[in-house]
Protein backbone atom coordinates (compact mmCIF):
# COMPACT_ATOMS: atom_id res chain seq x y z
CA UNK A 1 0.00 0.00 0.00
CA UNK A 2 2.97 2.69 0.75
CA UNK A 3 4.93 1.61 -2.29
CA UNK A 4 1.73 2.42 -4.26
CA UNK A 5 1.34 5.86 -2.01
CA UNK A 6 4.67 6.60 -3.06
CA UNK A 7 4.67 5.48 -6.64
CA UNK A 8 2.00 7.71 -7.17
CA UNK A 9 3.97 10.64 -5.42
CA UNK A 10 6.73 10.32 -7.51
CA UNK A 11 4.64 10.29 -10.32
CA UNK A 12 3.21 13.56 -9.57
CA UNK A 13 6.68 15.15 -8.79
CA UNK A 14 7.58 14.54 -12.31
CA UNK A 15 4.73 15.36 -13.91
CA UNK A 16 5.11 18.87 -11.78
CA UNK A 17 8.87 19.36 -13.30
CA UNK A 18 7.70 18.84 -16.62
CA UNK A 19 5.21 20.84 -16.61
CA UNK A 20 7.50 24.04 -15.31
CA UNK A 21 9.48 23.19 -17.88
CA UNK A 22 7.55 23.35 -20.75
CA UNK A 23 6.29 27.10 -19.51
CA UNK A 24 9.89 27.88 -19.63
CA UNK A 25 9.90 29.98 -22.13
CA UNK A 26 6.27 31.64 -22.34
CA UNK A 27 7.21 34.27 -19.47
CA UNK A 28 9.66 35.57 -21.51
CA UNK A 29 7.36 36.38 -24.34
CA UNK A 30 4.95 37.47 -22.64
CA UNK A 31 7.29 40.27 -20.76
CA UNK A 32 7.89 41.15 -24.26
CA UNK A 33 4.51 41.41 -25.83
CA UNK A 34 4.07 43.76 -22.62
CA UNK A 35 7.02 45.69 -23.28
CA UNK A 36 5.75 46.16 -26.79
CA UNK A 37 1.90 47.32 -26.32
CA UNK A 38 3.64 49.97 -23.27
CA UNK A 39 5.77 51.01 -25.97
CA UNK A 40 3.00 51.52 -28.26
CA UNK A 41 0.74 53.16 -26.08
CA UNK A 42 2.85 55.83 -25.03
CA UNK A 43 4.25 56.86 -28.59
CA UNK A 44 0.07 57.45 -28.94
CA UNK A 45 -0.16 59.31 -25.60
CA UNK A 46 2.91 61.18 -27.18
CA UNK A 47 1.31 61.66 -30.52
CA UNK A 48 -1.90 63.05 -28.54
CA UNK A 49 -0.25 65.02 -26.24
CA UNK A 50 1.89 66.65 -28.84
CA UNK A 51 -0.79 67.62 -30.62
CA UNK A 52 -1.87 71.20 -31.44
CA UNK A 53 -5.15 71.17 -29.50
CA UNK A 54 -3.76 69.26 -26.61
CA UNK A 55 -1.12 71.09 -26.91
CA UNK A 56 -2.35 74.60 -26.82
CA UNK A 57 -4.78 73.55 -24.02
CA UNK A 58 -2.58 72.60 -21.93
CA UNK A 59 -0.14 75.23 -22.01
CA UNK A 60 -3.23 77.47 -20.99
CA UNK A 61 -4.08 74.90 -17.95
CA UNK A 62 0.00 75.70 -17.03
CA UNK A 63 -0.46 79.48 -17.44
CA UNK A 64 -3.28 79.62 -15.54
CA UNK A 65 -1.98 77.60 -12.60
CA UNK A 66 1.14 79.94 -12.35
CA UNK A 67 -0.82 82.93 -12.57
CA UNK A 68 -3.06 82.21 -9.37
CA UNK A 69 -2.16 84.43 -6.45
CA UNK A 70 -1.78 83.38 -3.37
Amino acid sequence: MFQAARARLRALAIRARTARRRDAGMVTSEYAMGIVAAVAFAVVLYKVVTSGAVSTELQRIVKQALSVRM
